[in-house]
This record gives C-alpha cells, structure tokens and sequence, in this order.
C-alpha cells in the first residue's frame, strides 16, 4: 500500500509542473503585468518593473523566476489592492473551505442513503419520485435557487414579522471572543451549504443508484442470496461498500472542482471566498492574483485525485495489485 501512495505522489509531481507552466504561459499571454503602470507613462518605472518581473527575459526564464519567488512565499503584491497575494488568497482560501466542507459531508450522507434506498427498491413510487426530484435538482441554476431560498427562507419570514430584512455576510467560524461552533456562524452558513447540498446531491444519487444496482446484480451478491446471507447483511456490508469505491472517486473529483467553483454561490451570499477573489481579480485585470490562485486550484484538484486514488486503492485491492 506505501508504495502505491509512494508511486502515485511521484506521478503527481510532473503533473503538476506541467499544469503551472501552462496556467503561467496562459495567464502571461493574455493578461499584460504593466498594464496599471503603462497609464502613467512613467518609462523608468516601466523599465524598472520589467527588470524586476524578469519580462525581459524569454518564457522559460520567467516561469522559472515566478515559481522560485513561489515557493519562497513571496506571491506579490495585487496590483487591485496593493496587498500581499498571499494572503488575500489564504483568508479567501478559509470561507471556501469551510462551505466545502460542511456541503461536501451533508451531500454525502444524503446521497449516500438515497443511493441505497432507490437501487434496493428500484421502480418503485419512491424511486420515481427520487429520480425525478434528482432531475429537479441537476437543472436547478445555483444563482436563481440560491435567490429564491433567500427570499422564502431569510428574507418573507422577517417581512412577515415587521423585521428588517437579514444583511447578507459571511461570518468565520470563530467570532471574536468566542472559540468552536456559535449559533451566528451556523445562521449565515445554512442558506449557502444548502445550496451547494442539493446541487451535490442531485447528481452524486442518481450515480450512487447506478453504482448500487451494478454491485446488486453482480455475482458475488447472487452468490451470497444462494447461501442464504441475510438480506439486510447484503445490502449494506457487500454491496453498499463495493459500491463505495467509484462513488468516493466521483465525490473527490467533484469537491475538488469546488475550490474554484462557487463564483456564483459566493456572489449571492456575500462570502468572501476563493471564487469572489477570483471574480474581482479577473474583472480588474490582476495578473499577480490570478497566477497565484489558478495554481492553488490545480494543486486542490491534483490533490484530491491523489486522495481518490488511495481511497479506491484502500476500498478495492485489486487497484493496487493491478
């Protein structure tokens, strides 16, 4: 097993070399770092940049350069902002995390069982209306259901009351002079992870109901019906967790695509996060933000396809012999 995590590390390494060669080659030939500077036609200052950008020097050269400056934390400085990229990025990157996090548990445990109760009583009332909620959920746009939650469930309520309508922010997990979970931090954080839940869950039950039916019809658990096995003791021990492998594979995969993915929902409530950051920093032209915050997405999505390897490594064998 240590040398199958040990050769899948190795692999990554390469991977990701290349994926930042080309986001810096992308990034460089699209967006210009002088464009701020050029205004003021000052060419010292132009000059100066330049030298200490190394754009004079060819792309190799660069990229080389950049990546060094990297990995000794020095990320630069937002032309937007004029504060350190690193850590705009690290107190965008915390939200992100946190509504991933919270999405990612709650559409697992409710995929999870929708999975086993629509592959076990397949065709049933209960699995037509399942399905049929899941194509509700798949065609769902997250900016109009993330609108329509914060009118039914935040903001009718309190006019309903005679309240002012709720501000929308974000609040941290710890607020000042408090330390674990507080009834604030959960209040704003409901609407956004619900969003995000029925999105996850729409899809990731109709591929766990798939996943659940191949494993049911497979030998094995035609085997274990012959011998007389229990039928709840199929369904959960032998099926439910051969199942689990290709379904953990997807659940990786789609949670590492939400570290640059919530532009919408993090628009909608406010949330200071890595999909905001990217937004602004994208609309203002800032090359010294967006370099840096496309290669912390590529590493979160190497990242998790190596963890989604070890995982069907761990829950399947036969990977690793293979």
């Amino acid at each position: 097993m240590l040398t199958y995590i040990a050769r899948r590390v190795v692999y990554s390494i390469p991977i990701a070399a290349l994926a930042s060669f080309a986001l810096f080659v992308a990034v460089r030939s699209t967006f210009d770092p002088l464009a701020k500077l050029r205004q003021s036609r000052d060419p010292g200052a132009i000059a100066r940049e330049t030298e200490r950008l190394g754009l004079d020097r060819s792309v190799p050269e660069q990229y080389v350069l950049w990546l060094k400056a990297m990995a000794q934390g020095d990320w630069g400085i937002s032309a937007r902002t004029g504060q350190p990229v690193r850590s705009m990025i690290v107190a965008a990157l915390w939200p992100t995390l946190q509504l991933i996090v919270w999405g990612v548990v709650f559409a697992v445990l409710i995929a999870g069982a929708i999975s086993v109760f629509s592959a076990v009583r397949r065709y049933t009332a209960g699995d037509h209306v399942l399905t049929g909620l899941s194509y509700v959920g798949i065609a769902l746009p997250a900016f109009w259901f993330g609108l329509i939650l914060i009118q039914v469930l935040a903001v009718g309520p309190r006019q309903a009351w005679g309240l002012e309508d709720p501000p929308l922010y974000f609040v941290g997990l710890h607020s000042p002079g408090q330390a674990g979970l507080n009834l604030d931090y959960l209040r704003h954080l409901v609407l956004p992870v619900l969003t995000l839940t029925i999105t996850l869950v729409a899809s990731w039950s109709r591929f766990g109901r798939a996943a659940m039916l191949d494993a049911l019809s497979s030998d094995y658990v035609r085997t274990a019906r012959a011998k007389g096995v229990p039928r709840r003791r199929i369904i959960y021990r032998h099926a439910a967790r051969n199942s689990l492998a290709p379904f953990v594979t997807v659940v990786a995969l789609d949670a590492a695509l939400l570290f640059g993915g919530l532009v919408v929902t993090e628009q909608i409530y406010s949330i200071p996060g890595m999909g905001r950051l990217f937004l602004d920093s994208l609309l203002a032209g800032d090359v010294f933000v967006l370099l840096p915050w496309m290669l912390v997405v590529a590493v979160a999505v190497i990242v998790c396809n190596l963890l989604a390897d070890i995982s069907y490594a761990v829950l399947d064998p036969r990977v690793r012999l293979a």
